[in-house]
C-alpha cells in the first residue's frame, strides 16, 4: 500500500478550506483517511491559513509517506524539511 500526504477538500461551493490528510494513494480524495495531521483555509488571513502538527508529518514521512506537489509546498511554507 503506497501511503500519501495530500489536501482532503471540506466546506461549501466557493469556500473551500482543505485537511491536510494521510491515506491511501488509491483512495479517492474525499474517501476515508489513515490520520488527519494539518489544515489549510486559503480564504482566512494569512497567518491563519496553515496548521501542521509537525510531529505527525515527520513521523508519516519517516514511515515512507510520500506528500503531494501542493503539500509540499505548504510544509515548505511552514519550514518543515522533506527529505
Amino acid at each position: 500500500m503506497s501511503v500519501k500526504i495530500r489536501l482532503k477538500r471540506m466546506g461549501t461551493k466557493k469556500r473551500p478550506y482543505y485537511r491536510i490528510v494521510v491515506m491511501d494513494s488509491r483512495a479517492p480524495r474525499d474517501g476515508r483517511t489513515i490520520d488527519e495531521v494539518g489544515y489549510y483555509h486559503p480564504i482566512e488571513a494569512e497567518d491563519k491559513q496553515i496548521s501542521i502538527k509537525e510531529d505527525k508529518v515527520k513521523e508519516w514521512l519517516v514511515k515512507g509517506a510520500r506528500p503531494t506537489i501542493t503539500v509540499k509546498r505548504l510544509l515548505n511554507r511552514n519550514n518543515i524539511t522533506i527529505k
